[in-house]
């Protein structure tokens, strides 16, 4: 089966309803990015860093996955997908993706907060205060925060390598490194974006633009996939 190489973005989730911090007026759920997504945030009010992540939590578990997330799971029947997400979120998995790399960590994990490669499932929505790690430490969300190095970026940039069908769905490539994994993929390679607003990009061969939300352009763009296989 050829390989089919996805990255999705904010765009794809925030049909379940989970915000992005790049709204118009730049906050995300009405905080600075720098108060809550960065390990100066962390050192200068750990409680309000984990009521954040708490908060944001408890709406990824109470969102649902949207029928983007659902048709790209069902490529999956002629298709070896991997979906490279720069979301934190776990609803790819719960729309039956097994594949997923998450980029920027995924939230319904902990982390140690002095060992980023210690992490732990999470009961609940809500990490306390006085909850360690096996070292002692305190625990934090299992994210990547603004200033962190992004641990799977070299794995992801080997699979783009690989890719002989790429979709971009939901995102304004507006994050680094992330945005740089476009120009891993051949020119050969047959390149989807789906998105209302295209964002600019400047990649080798041909692109299919798709210029749809992610609930309608992407069961579009895989239903033709699934056809032409």
């Amino acid at each position: 089966m050829k390989n089919l190489v996805i990255l999705t973005g904010a765009g794809i989730s925030a049909e379940s309803g989970l915000k992005t911090f790049r709204d118009s007026d730049g906050l995300w759920e009405g905080y600075n990015i720098e108060d809550v997504a960065t390990p100066e945030a962390w050192q200068r009010n750990p409680a309000l860093v984990q009521q954040f992540y708490n908060e944001r939590r408890k709406s990824v578990l109470e969102a649902q996955p949207n029928a983007a997330h659902y048709a790209l799971a069902k490529l999956e029947e002629q298709y070896t997908v991997t979906i490279i997400t720069q979301n934190i979120d776990d609803l790819h998995e719960r729309a039956g993706s097994s594949n997923v790399v998450h980029l920027h960590g995924i939230i319904t994990r902990s982390q140690s907060s002095v060992n980023p490669q210690l992490t732990y499932p999470i009961n609940g929505w809500e990490i306390g205060m006085d909850e360690v790690c096996e070292l002692g430490s305190p625990l934090r969300a299992h994210v990547v925060w603004f200033g962190e190095a992004v641990p799977m970026i070299e794995a992801a940039a080997k699979i783009f390598m690989k890719a002989e069908v790429f979709m971009l769905v939901g995102s304004s490539l507006a994050v680094y490194p992330a945005a740089g994994l476009i120009n891993y993929i051949r020119r050969e390679v047959p390149k989807y974006i789906i998105d209302p607003k295209i964002p600019e990009v400047s990649v080798r061969g041909e692109v299919i633009a798709v210029r749809e939300r992610a609930t309608v352009g992407v069961p579009q763009v895989v239903e033709e996939l699934l056809k032409s296989y």
